[in-house]
């Protein structure tokens, strides 16, 4: 690693250096590469949680807390860090932005950015994990976050960890719910981006946010 750099290492080495020591009889790189296995795949490991890795075979509590770190601090990385102050013009800017905070999820996560007058983020605020229905994504929950910042817009955001971007029934009847909220609050919701794998769903792209 110090001599030619993490690019030189394999997926198993790379996660052999959090776990740190083998067990077993088996080196640190047999675990990382049975965990690798077990998962069906590096990108599919990112998406479990730390109680998951707990539950894996030869990582503790510290290893699982060290790996589940290290995977989120890659998302935060991927996803352009300095989002505070970044301009929403188009759908691929929340998509390329904020779509790694959620793409390798397990569970579906619901959020919401809030917006100046300029389409530029305020900040961003995680309202519910889950599966999406209209009690983890209540007006009252959403609005009240663009409330508070005194937003003048917001954009929705969740992930489908199925891989599939196409809204649901019910993403539509939410997202429909969440718009005529914020119509009569006087702060519209300008979209409701949906990540999936490397894809997203815009639905101010397709038209579906007009009254």
């Amino acid at each position: 690693m110090i001599k030619n750099g993490p690019g030189a290492l394999s997926d198993g080495e790379l996660l052999a250096l959090l776990i740190g020591s083998g067990t077993n009889g088996c080196t640190a790189v047999d675990v990382a590469k049975m965990l690798i296995a077990g998962a069906d795949g590096l990108s599919a490991l990112a998406s479990r949680n730390v109680h998951e890795f707990g539950r894996m075979k030869g990582i503790g509590p510290a290893r699982a807390a060290r790996i589940a770190a290290a995977f989120e601090i890659g998302r935060r990385a991927a996803s352009s860090g300095d989002r505070k102050g970044a301009r929403m013009a188009h759908p691929e800017d929340v998509a390329r932005m904020y779509g790694p905070l959620v793409k390798d999820l397990a569970t579906e996560e619901f959020r919401v950015l809030l917006l100046d007058g300029a389409n530029r983020v305020v900040c961003g605020e995680r309202v519910s994990q889950g599966i999406l229905n209209a009690s983890l994504a209540h007006p009252r929950e959403v609005f009240k976050f663009a409330v508070d910042h005194r937003a003048a817009g917001v954009i929705l955001l969740h992930n489908h960890p199925s891989g599939e971007a196409a809204p649901s029934a019910e993403d539509r009847r939410i997202t429909e719910q969440l718009r005529r909220a914020g119509e009569d609050l006087g702060i519209p919701v300008l979209d409701h981006v949906i990540v999936a794998g490397n894809g997203y769903f815009s639905f101010a792209k397709e038209g579906l946010l007009k009254p």
